[in-house]
């Protein structure tokens, strides 16, 4: 049997949120077992933290980033965060924060998965299960899909292809079993990516206020603007991924199945785990395997 985890001591982060501009204060404390993942946001002259769960059920937009809400409260750009601690493995956490949208740090969640590794995943005295998937589930958009159908090694094997028109992204695929050391070296430090021509549109609708180049992969007609290049030559299908495992975390358990996705994005990936919650005779919880972390910090 293979046991739940949680964080060893609070990890701090502090920054401005991508979309909103806005300065936001962010720590990430234990919490018991069969808690999950869950906010608890402060906002100014409140009474008190408002909690949102971290379920599919709570998302209410999709556009450029997942949204959460609970009552009249939302919170926003959850999907970094989430990725970051369903990548290391972590079950259960209580993210505090005094702003409605998570920090954007540098565009990754390399940041968040060092100051969680800093403080320690530990081990607690209840069961961790998965989600094994029994039958496809496939959800579509146009020509744009995403799916999940059994596979028999356990675990999480994602299968992701992007196609984009631009001559520096195009088609890109990456075929990973996804494991806490893959996330780390592979995955966690691919960046948001954006086209420079999008930016003033999205700017007059309220979105990416924060963003600039310190925390955003900017493409313009000649290529990439950011004086130091990309992380990775295929950073930007990588960071899909790194929104794939956020976006997926909102299921509430790892799912042990292959993911396939073609010209996908939060709307689907968020689809798709509503889809499996909603389909419950597609899958059967099941023991976790293991998935010890050996990564110095």
């Amino acid at each position: 049997m293979y046991f739940q985890t949680t964080i060893g001591a609070s990890a701090k982060f502090a920054g401005v949120g991508l979309h909103s501009g806005t300065p936001v204060h962010l720590t990430v404390s234990p919490a018991a077992p069969d808690s999950g993942i869950r906010f608890f946001i402060t906002l100014p002259d409140s009474d008190g933290p408002v909690m949102v769960p971290a379920r599919a059920d709570r998302v209410t937009a999709t556009a450029y980033a997942t949204t959460l809400q609970q009552g009249d409260l939302t919170v926003h750009t959850v999907e970094h965060l989430l990725a970051a601690l369903a990548g290391l493995g972590i079950d259960n956490a209580d993210l505090h924060m005094d702003g409605p949208e998570v920090p954007i740090m540098d565009g990754s969640a390399a940041p968040f998965v060092h100051g969680l590794l800093k403080a320690g995943i530990v081990t607690l005295e209840a069961p961790r299960q998965v989600i094994r998937i029994r039958r496809p589930i496939r959800v579509e958009e146009g020509d744009k899909w995403i799916e999940v159908t059994p596979h028999e090694v356990p675990g999480t094997l994602v299968d992701y292809d992007i196609d984009f028109e631009h001559h520096a992204v195009g088609c890109q695929n990456v075929r990973f079993m996804l494991s806490p050391e893959l996330f780390v070296g592979e995955v966690s430090a691919a960046r948001t990516f954006g086209f420079a021509n999008e930016v003033a549109a999205m700017r007059q609708v309220g979105l990416a206020r924060g963003g600039s180049l310190e925390n955003a992969v900017v493409i313009d007609d000649d290529g990439v603007m950011n004086p130091e290049g990309l992380r990775f030559e295929d950073e930007q299908v990588r960071h899909k991924v790194l929104d794939l495992i956020g976006d997926m975390a909102l299921v509430g358990h790892p799912v042990w199945g292959r993911i396939g996705a073609y010209r996908s994005g939060h709307g689907l990936h968020t689809a798709l785990a509503k889809a499996i919650l909603d389909t419950p005779d597609a899958w059967e919880l099941v023991d976790a395997a293991p998935h010890a972390l050996q990564v110095a910090v």
